[in-house]
Protein backbone atom coordinates (compact mmCIF):
# COMPACT_ATOMS: atom_id res chain seq x y z
CA UNK A 1 0.00 0.00 0.00
CA UNK A 2 2.88 2.39 -1.24
CA UNK A 3 3.23 5.19 -3.24
CA UNK A 4 4.28 8.95 -2.91
CA UNK A 5 2.10 11.78 -2.35
CA UNK A 6 2.15 14.66 -4.88
CA UNK A 7 0.43 17.58 -6.45
CA UNK A 8 0.34 16.31 -10.23
CA UNK A 9 0.09 19.75 -12.49
CA UNK A 10 1.08 18.02 -15.68
CA UNK A 11 -1.38 18.94 -18.82
CA UNK A 12 -1.22 15.66 -19.59
CA UNK A 13 -3.44 12.46 -18.08
CA UNK A 14 -1.96 9.70 -16.34
CA UNK A 15 -1.35 6.54 -19.07
CA UNK A 16 -3.33 4.29 -16.66
CA UNK A 17 -6.72 5.41 -17.59
CA UNK A 18 -5.49 4.20 -21.23
CA UNK A 19 -4.21 1.06 -20.52
CA UNK A 20 -7.05 -0.33 -17.65
CA UNK A 21 -11.01 -0.32 -19.35
CA UNK A 22 -13.41 -1.92 -16.45
CA UNK A 23 -16.75 -0.57 -15.83
CA UNK A 24 -17.76 -0.60 -12.00
CA UNK A 25 -21.32 -1.91 -12.67
CA UNK A 26 -19.89 -5.02 -13.75
CA UNK A 27 4.50 0.46 2.36
CA UNK A 28 2.35 2.57 4.46
CA UNK A 29 4.12 5.98 4.29
CA UNK A 30 5.86 7.53 7.66
CA UNK A 31 6.18 11.28 9.11
CA UNK A 32 8.59 12.95 11.21
CA UNK A 33 7.57 11.80 14.63
CA UNK A 34 8.50 12.93 18.11
CA UNK A 35 12.19 12.54 18.92
CA UNK A 36 13.38 11.07 22.04
CA UNK A 37 16.78 11.37 23.18
CA UNK A 38 18.46 9.21 25.51
CA UNK A 39 21.67 9.14 26.92
CA UNK A 40 21.97 5.42 26.89
CA UNK A 41 21.04 4.54 22.76
CA UNK A 42 21.22 8.43 21.35
CA UNK A 43 18.31 9.41 18.83
CA UNK A 44 16.12 7.22 18.54
CA UNK A 45 13.07 8.13 15.83
CA UNK A 46 9.84 6.45 16.45
CA UNK A 47 7.14 4.83 14.24
CA UNK A 48 3.81 6.43 13.64
CA UNK A 49 2.31 3.39 13.89
CA UNK A 50 4.68 2.03 16.77
CA UNK A 51 2.20 4.58 18.87
CA UNK A 52 -0.07 2.60 21.33
CA UNK A 53 -2.49 3.59 23.79
CA UNK A 54 -3.86 2.21 26.63
CA UNK A 55 -6.32 -0.37 26.19
CA UNK A 56 -8.82 2.46 28.46
CA UNK A 57 -7.90 4.93 26.33
CA UNK A 58 -8.16 2.98 23.10
CA UNK A 59 -11.73 3.55 22.88
CA UNK A 60 -12.16 7.38 23.41
CA UNK A 61 -9.19 7.98 20.30
CA UNK A 62 -10.14 8.27 16.56
CA UNK A 63 -10.98 5.19 15.21
CA UNK A 64 -8.91 5.66 12.05
CA UNK A 65 -5.85 5.44 13.84
CA UNK A 66 -6.73 2.76 16.49
CA UNK A 67 -8.20 -0.76 15.51
CA UNK A 68 -9.84 -1.08 18.91
CA UNK A 69 -11.78 2.40 18.81
CA UNK A 70 -15.63 2.21 17.05
CA UNK A 71 -15.83 3.87 13.78
CA UNK A 72 -17.91 6.98 13.52
CA UNK A 73 -20.30 5.95 10.66
CA UNK A 74 -21.31 2.39 12.12
CA UNK A 75 -22.27 4.21 15.84
CA UNK A 76 -24.21 7.13 13.48
CA UNK A 77 -26.07 4.32 11.83
CA UNK A 78 -27.65 2.56 15.12
CA UNK A 79 -30.17 5.24 15.37
CA UNK A 80 -31.94 4.64 11.82
CA UNK A 81 -31.29 0.81 12.37
CA UNK A 82 -32.89 0.49 15.55
CA UNK A 83 -36.21 1.96 14.36
CA UNK A 84 -36.05 0.09 11.47
CA UNK A 85 -35.99 -3.09 13.25
CA UNK A 86 -38.82 -1.81 15.46
CA UNK A 87 -40.34 -1.20 12.59
CA UNK A 88 -40.63 -4.81 11.05
CA UNK A 89 -41.39 -6.04 14.59
CA UNK A 90 -44.62 -3.92 14.71
CA UNK A 91 -45.58 -4.90 11.08
CA UNK A 92 -44.28 -8.62 11.94
CA UNK A 93 -41.93 -8.46 9.06
CA UNK A 94 -38.62 -9.84 8.31
CA UNK A 95 -37.19 -8.53 4.54
CA UNK A 96 -33.94 -10.40 5.30
CA UNK A 97 -35.07 -13.37 5.50
CA UNK A 98 -37.07 -13.42 2.79
CA UNK A 99 -34.29 -11.97 0.40
CA UNK A 100 -31.40 -13.72 2.02
CA UNK A 101 -30.05 -17.20 0.40
CA UNK A 102 -29.93 -19.83 2.16
CA UNK A 103 -27.09 -22.85 1.72
CA UNK A 104 -28.35 -25.91 1.80
CA UNK A 105 -26.85 -30.07 1.81
CA UNK A 106 -26.11 -29.63 -2.29
CA UNK A 107 -25.66 -25.82 -2.87
CA UNK A 108 -23.46 -23.77 -0.71
CA UNK A 109 -24.02 -19.87 -1.43
CA UNK A 110 -20.94 -17.72 -0.83
CA UNK A 111 -19.88 -14.16 -2.03
CA UNK A 112 -16.90 -13.23 -3.58
CA UNK A 113 -15.79 -10.18 -1.34
CA UNK A 114 -12.95 -10.75 0.97
CA UNK A 115 -10.79 -8.35 3.41
CA UNK A 116 -7.99 -8.65 0.57
CA UNK A 117 -10.36 -8.40 -2.63
CA UNK A 118 -13.72 -6.72 -1.46
CA UNK A 119 -16.52 -6.34 -4.12
CA UNK A 120 -15.81 -3.20 -5.87
CA UNK A 121 -19.65 -2.20 -6.36
CA UNK A 122 -20.87 -3.60 -2.93
CA UNK A 123 -18.17 -1.45 -1.31
CA UNK A 124 -18.58 1.85 -2.96
CA UNK A 125 -22.09 1.35 -1.95
CA UNK A 126 -21.60 0.55 1.70
CA UNK A 127 -19.28 3.48 1.88
CA UNK A 128 -21.81 5.97 0.06
CA UNK A 129 -24.16 4.88 2.57
CA UNK A 130 -21.73 5.47 5.74
CA UNK A 131 -21.05 8.81 4.21
CA UNK A 132 -25.03 9.31 4.11
CA UNK A 133 -25.13 8.73 7.92
CA UNK A 134 -22.82 10.86 7.81
CA UNK A 135 -24.50 13.63 7.26
CA UNK A 136 -28.19 13.12 7.97
CA UNK A 137 -27.05 12.47 11.75
CA UNK A 138 -24.23 15.16 11.79
CA UNK A 139 -23.66 16.93 14.90
CA UNK A 140 -23.58 20.15 13.62
CA UNK A 141 -22.38 21.63 10.08
CA UNK A 142 -19.36 23.21 11.01
CA UNK A 143 -17.28 23.46 7.75
CA UNK A 144 -14.20 25.17 6.77
CA UNK A 145 -13.75 27.49 3.86
CA UNK A 146 -11.80 24.82 1.62
CA UNK A 147 -14.45 22.73 1.45
CA UNK A 148 -17.62 25.06 1.02
CA UNK A 149 -19.34 24.37 -2.24
CA UNK A 150 -20.43 27.78 -2.66
CA UNK A 151 -17.09 29.10 -2.04
CA UNK A 152 -15.97 26.48 -4.69
CA UNK A 153 -18.00 25.04 -6.73
CA UNK A 154 -17.41 22.13 -8.79
CA UNK A 155 -19.33 22.91 -11.70
CA UNK A 156 -20.07 26.11 -13.28
CA UNK A 157 -24.26 25.77 -13.24
CA UNK A 158 -25.60 27.90 -9.73
CA UNK A 159 -25.45 26.33 -6.31
CA UNK A 160 -28.96 25.75 -5.29
CA UNK A 161 -29.84 28.37 -2.49
CA UNK A 162 -30.42 25.20 -0.12
CA UNK A 163 -27.30 23.45 -0.67
CA UNK A 164 -26.30 23.59 2.69
CA UNK A 165 -29.28 22.65 4.30
CA UNK A 166 -31.02 19.61 1.92
CA UNK A 167 -29.30 16.57 2.87
CA UNK A 168 -28.65 14.29 -0.27
CA UNK A 169 -30.03 11.26 -0.65
CA UNK A 170 -27.92 8.17 -0.55
CA UNK A 171 -28.25 7.48 -4.56
CA UNK A 172 -26.67 11.24 -5.41
CA UNK A 173 -23.67 10.38 -3.17
CA UNK A 174 -23.61 6.88 -4.35
CA UNK A 175 -23.99 8.17 -8.46
CA UNK A 176 -21.23 11.49 -7.32
CA UNK A 177 -18.53 8.35 -6.14
CA UNK A 178 -19.66 5.86 -8.67
CA UNK A 179 -18.61 7.95 -12.12
CA UNK A 180 -15.21 8.71 -9.92
CA UNK A 181 -14.48 5.41 -9.46
CA UNK A 182 -15.88 4.15 -13.10
CA UNK A 183 -14.03 7.12 -14.73
CA UNK A 184 -10.45 6.48 -12.74
CA UNK A 185 -10.42 2.96 -12.25
CA UNK A 186 -10.14 2.70 -8.78
CA UNK A 187 -9.82 -0.43 -6.63
CA UNK A 188 -12.23 -1.53 -3.73
CA UNK A 189 -9.52 -1.28 -1.37
CA UNK A 190 -9.17 2.34 -2.21
CA UNK A 191 -13.00 3.00 -1.35
CA UNK A 192 -12.08 1.56 2.12
CA UNK A 193 -8.92 3.85 2.31
CA UNK A 194 -10.86 6.66 1.52
CA UNK A 195 -13.36 6.68 4.61
CA UNK A 196 -10.56 5.76 6.74
CA UNK A 197 -9.60 9.39 5.53
CA UNK A 198 -12.44 11.06 6.17
CA UNK A 199 -12.93 9.99 9.42
CA UNK A 200 -9.55 10.86 9.71
CA UNK A 201 -10.49 14.51 8.76
CA UNK A 202 -13.52 15.07 10.77
CA UNK A 203 -11.77 13.78 14.03
CA UNK A 204 -8.51 15.85 13.44
CA UNK A 205 -10.15 19.12 11.92
CA UNK A 206 -13.24 18.91 14.63
CA UNK A 207 -15.66 19.59 11.73
CA UNK A 208 -18.56 17.87 10.21
CA UNK A 209 -19.35 16.69 6.73
CA UNK A 210 -22.92 18.18 5.92
CA UNK A 211 -24.91 19.21 2.14
CA UNK A 212 -22.79 22.04 1.47
CA UNK A 213 -19.57 20.44 1.79
CA UNK A 214 -19.61 16.63 1.68
CA UNK A 215 -18.84 16.29 -2.57
CA UNK A 216 -15.56 18.32 -2.05
CA UNK A 217 -14.22 16.33 1.11
CA UNK A 218 -15.34 13.34 -0.66
CA UNK A 219 -13.18 14.08 -3.48
CA UNK A 220 -10.29 15.51 -1.25
CA UNK A 221 -10.84 11.79 0.35
CA UNK A 222 -10.78 9.49 -2.73
CA UNK A 223 -7.98 11.85 -4.55
CA UNK A 224 -5.69 11.18 -1.49
CA UNK A 225 -6.56 7.48 -0.95
CA UNK A 226 -5.86 6.66 -4.91
CA UNK A 227 -2.50 7.77 -4.62
CA UNK A 228 -1.61 6.42 -1.11
CA UNK A 229 -2.97 3.11 -2.06
CA UNK A 230 -2.14 2.83 -5.50
CA UNK A 231 0.90 2.28 -7.08
CA UNK A 232 0.07 4.04 -10.01
CA UNK A 233 -2.26 7.07 -9.26
CA UNK A 234 -4.24 8.95 -10.87
CA UNK A 235 -3.24 12.65 -11.14
CA UNK A 236 -4.86 15.88 -10.55
CA UNK A 237 -5.39 16.53 -14.02
CA UNK A 238 -7.33 13.59 -14.28
CA UNK A 239 -9.92 14.16 -12.11
CA UNK A 240 -10.31 17.58 -13.66
CA UNK A 241 -10.89 16.05 -16.75
CA UNK A 242 -13.95 13.76 -14.87
CA UNK A 243 -15.53 16.45 -13.42
CA UNK A 244 -14.75 18.82 -16.45
CA UNK A 245 -15.37 22.24 -14.55
CA UNK A 246 -12.93 22.48 -11.55
CA UNK A 247 -8.90 23.55 -12.19
CA UNK A 248 -6.19 22.04 -11.40
CA UNK A 249 -5.01 24.51 -9.00
CA UNK A 250 -8.42 24.53 -6.80
CA UNK A 251 -7.20 20.57 -6.70
CA UNK A 252 -3.63 21.08 -5.61
CA UNK A 253 -4.84 23.56 -2.93
CA UNK A 254 -7.71 21.13 -1.80
CA UNK A 255 -5.00 18.44 -1.75
CA UNK A 256 -2.61 20.66 0.66
CA UNK A 257 -5.22 21.90 2.85
CA UNK A 258 -6.52 18.11 3.32
CA UNK A 259 -2.84 16.76 4.26
CA UNK A 260 -2.45 19.86 7.01
CA UNK A 261 -5.69 18.91 8.20
CA UNK A 262 -4.56 15.46 8.54
CA UNK A 263 -1.16 16.51 9.70
CA UNK A 264 0.67 14.30 7.05
CA UNK A 265 -0.80 11.41 9.11
CA UNK A 266 -2.08 8.98 5.70
CA UNK A 267 -0.46 5.42 7.54
CA UNK A 268 -3.25 3.04 7.34
CA UNK A 269 -2.19 0.10 9.64
CA UNK A 270 -3.84 -3.16 8.51
CA UNK A 271 -5.77 -3.66 11.54
CA UNK A 272 -7.75 -0.37 11.07
CA UNK A 273 -8.70 -1.68 7.54
CA UNK A 274 -9.89 -4.89 8.51
CA UNK A 275 -12.09 -3.02 11.39
CA UNK A 276 -13.53 -0.65 8.05
CA UNK A 277 -14.07 -3.66 6.08
CA UNK A 278 -15.85 -5.60 8.62
CA UNK A 279 -17.57 -2.74 10.17
CA UNK A 280 -19.20 -1.96 6.24
CA UNK A 281 -20.22 -5.36 6.18
CA UNK A 282 -22.17 -4.67 9.40
CA UNK A 283 -23.59 -1.47 7.72
CA UNK A 284 -24.92 -3.40 4.15
CA UNK A 285 -26.23 -6.02 6.87
CA UNK A 286 -28.18 -3.51 8.70
CA UNK A 287 -29.14 -2.25 5.56
CA UNK A 288 -30.52 -5.02 3.42
CA UNK A 289 -27.75 -4.27 1.39
CA UNK A 290 -25.90 -7.64 1.14
CA UNK A 291 -23.09 -8.66 -0.68
CA UNK A 292 -24.33 -11.01 -3.51
CA UNK A 293 -24.36 -14.27 -3.03
CA UNK A 294 -23.31 -17.06 -5.72
CA UNK A 295 -23.68 -20.91 -5.59
CA UNK A 296 -20.16 -22.55 -4.68
CA UNK A 297 -18.73 -24.02 -7.96
CA UNK A 298 -16.82 -27.10 -8.49
CA UNK A 299 -13.68 -24.86 -9.78
CA UNK A 300 -14.12 -22.41 -6.95
CA UNK A 301 -14.08 -25.09 -4.46
CA UNK A 302 -10.85 -26.78 -5.96
CA UNK A 303 -9.48 -23.49 -5.34
CA UNK A 304 -10.29 -22.67 -2.28
CA UNK A 305 -8.66 -26.52 -1.30
CA UNK A 306 -5.88 -25.31 -3.15
CA UNK A 307 -5.19 -22.44 -0.94
CA UNK A 308 -5.98 -24.01 1.90
CA UNK A 309 -3.33 -26.55 1.58
CA UNK A 310 -0.90 -23.96 0.41
CA UNK A 311 -1.47 -22.10 3.77
CA UNK A 312 -0.80 -25.16 5.72
CA UNK A 313 2.22 -26.12 4.17
CA UNK A 314 3.16 -22.30 5.14
CA UNK A 315 2.81 -22.49 8.49
CA UNK A 316 4.37 -26.14 8.69
CA UNK A 317 7.57 -24.50 7.23
CA UNK A 318 7.60 -21.60 9.32
CA UNK A 319 7.07 -24.01 12.54
CA UNK A 320 10.36 -26.60 11.33
CA UNK A 321 13.21 -24.06 11.67
CA UNK A 322 12.37 -23.42 15.37
CA UNK A 323 12.02 -27.69 15.79
CA UNK A 324 15.32 -27.69 13.92
CA UNK A 325 17.28 -24.85 16.41
CA UNK A 326 15.31 -26.51 19.62
CA UNK A 327 16.98 -29.65 18.57
CA UNK A 328 20.15 -28.25 18.16
CA UNK A 329 20.40 -26.41 20.83
CA UNK A 330 19.58 -29.89 23.26
CA UNK A 331 22.21 -31.84 21.78
CA UNK A 332 24.79 -28.94 22.02
CA UNK A 333 23.45 -29.46 26.12
CA UNK A 334 24.22 -33.33 25.49
CA UNK A 335 27.58 -32.59 24.28
CA UNK A 336 28.67 -30.73 26.75
CA UNK A 337 27.18 -32.76 29.70
CA UNK A 338 28.91 -36.16 28.60
CA UNK A 339 31.92 -34.19 28.12
CA UNK A 340 32.07 -32.79 31.66
CA UNK A 341 31.21 -36.54 32.54
CA UNK A 342 34.13 -37.57 31.03
CA UNK A 343 36.36 -34.92 32.84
Amino acid sequence: MGGTVSCCMSPRETPKIHRREAELEDAPITTTEEVDVSEDTGTYLQHISDRELPDELAHESNPSDHPRASTLFLNKSQTDVREKRKSHILNHTSPRLMTKKSSSCSTIFLDDSTVSQPNLKSTVKCVTLAVYYHIKNRDSSHTLDIFDEKKHPLTREKVPEDYATADPEHKLIYRFVRTLFSSAQLTAECAIVTLVYLERLLTYAEMDICPGNWKRIVLGAILLASKVWDDQAVWNVDYCQILKDITVEDMNEMERHFLELLQFNINVPASVYAKYYFDLRSLAEDNNLSFPLEPLSNKRAQKLEAISRLCEDKYKDMGRPCMRRSLSADNLLGVRTSHAVLS
